[in-house]
């Protein structure tokens, strides 16, 4: 296989704000050093994990690497559910990374139970790939990394809710801003039929 490409998701779980999916690609195999001791955004700090997305940036400049994530809406969520969400966000990062790459070319490695298209014939999908593979820690860095600027972005706009805290996750802060302030746009009405 010519390139090797990492893919992850974050956002499954939170209750407001978008799903997200990083894809990876190493366009030159000789990049994997400057990643050495990487960790999958899990295990890092968010100062941590903004550090890495430097390096990831600065790699991407001199064409070492690219990467895309993508997302889908609260609004998607709701209406087609998660799993399409998913989906429709991993097709779109992963076909940007490979917009001129044969995809017979490509190793894609994918954690947990995430699947690509059937036209990527060598594909893996790893259960906790992101604590295995480089290029899964990295596309759950960059899909982390971009998400949560989304949600402090959000933040600034509803300060009531503390979204730079919790980045939409179902915290006990975070349902006693909805009790005390309402329900938001960005909120997925789908994971709150409980308190709607």
């Amino acid at each position: 296989m010519k390139y090797t490409i990492g893919i992850d998701e974050v956002g499954r779980g939170p209750i407001a704000g978008p799903v997200a999916v990083g894809a990876f690609i190493f366009l030159k195999p000789e990049a994997k050093i400057l990643f050495k001791g990487v960790k999958e955004s899990k295990q890092l700090s968010e100062v941590k994990r903004e550090q890495w997305f430097k390096i990831i940036e600065q790699a991407k400049k001199s064409r070492h690497i690219d990467f895309c994530v993508a997302f889908q809406s609260e609004k998607i969520i709701d209406t087609k559910g998660l799993s399409y969400a998913i989906k429709k966000a991993l097709s779109n990062s992963l076909n940007t990374v490979t917009a001129n790459i044969y995809p017979k070319h490509c190793k894609v490695l994918l954690d947990g139970g995430l699947k690509a298209s059937t036209e990527f014939e060598n594909q893996k999908t790893i259960i906790k790939g992101d604590e295995k593979e480089v290029a899964i820690a990295l596309a759950s860095i960059c899909a982390k990394v971009l998400r949560d600027r989304k949600m402090n972005k959000l933040a600034k706009k509803y300060p009531k809710y503390g979204f730079e805290r919790h980045k939409g996750y179902g915290t006990k802060e975070h349902y006693l801003s909805i009790k005390n302030n309402g329900i938001l746009f960005i909120h997925r009405k789908s994971f709150l039929r409980k308190i709607i």
